[in-house]
């Protein structure tokens, strides 16, 4: 059976692309995940417009560690003030923030600072901002299980998607990745199964309101089947 298509109520992001675009312009790779941020308050703020009502974006994975430790300090310095600083306007436009991902591990003030935005917003109910922030999908998935064995709980598919840290969001119906490269790189694995792709060839910091538009466009293009076929019930085949 075909499902008519509508605006996708869940968008995920893959935001790739700024240390393209710094080296592009002879910038160290600091300028271009500055420029990212830049990039995401014009994506969250013109999400709403597009019919999305929620929003993941990928911003530092388990494997991001590897990266040199000064690069890592930038991009946790960005937290810090990306969360302070837009904290009251998020409020305001009545955006829930969620951080998806482990906490363990993570330095005492980010955690703290993301338990605080947590809990500003946990009353909005216009948008629901999610941020994979030390997260692997992997790892949440492994994390899941563990949580529901030790509970003593049977793991079965529907158990399993409520206990991952998306569990409390919808489903995922569109992923994006951005600056052409075609791979989900450890990220919503288990929620991609019946997720769109959409793969644009724009960087990270050049991406806003009217390239979300497209995606939302190309996505509402598709015809999502969920494993069926259009028109065509099911029948019995004799053997």
């Amino acid at each position: 059976m075909t499902v008519e298509t509508a605006a996708p109520l869940h968008v995920a992001l893959i935001m790739d692309g700024n240390g393209r675009w710094a080296s592009q312009r002879g910038l160290p790779r600091a300028a271009g995940h500055r420029a990212g941020v830049q990039a995401l308050k014009r994506t969250v703020e013109g999400a709403a417009d597009c019919g999305v009502g929620c929003l993941t974006v990928f911003g530092f994975s388990t494997e991001n560690w590897r990266r040199p430790a000064e690069e890592v300090s930038d991009l946790m310095g960005l937290v810090r003030s990306y969360v302070v600083s837009d904290l009251k306007r998020l409020t305001k436009a009545g955006v829930r923030l969620k951080v998806l991902g482990r906490r363990q591990g993570l330095p005492a003030d980010i955690a703290d600072i993301i338990r605080r935005a947590e809990a500003d917003t946990a009353h909005n109910d216009r948008f629901l901002l999610q941020v994979a922030f030390n997260y692997g999908a992997q790892a949440d998935i492994a994390d899941a299980a563990r949580t529901l064995a030790e509970a003593g709980r049977p793991i079965d598919e529907n158990a399993l998607s409520q206990a991952l840290s998306t569990g409390e969001g919808p489903p995922v119906d569109v992923i994006v990745r951005t600056s052409g490269e075609r791979r989900l790189s450890n990220f919503l694995l288990w929620e991609a199964a019946y997720a769109e792709l959409v793969f644009q060839d724009v960087l990270w910091p050049d991406y806003g309101p009217e390239p979300l538009r497209r995606a939302v466009e190309e996505f509402r293009a598709r015809d999502r089947r969920y494993g069926g076929l259009p028109d065509t019930p099911a029948t019995r085949v004799a053997v």
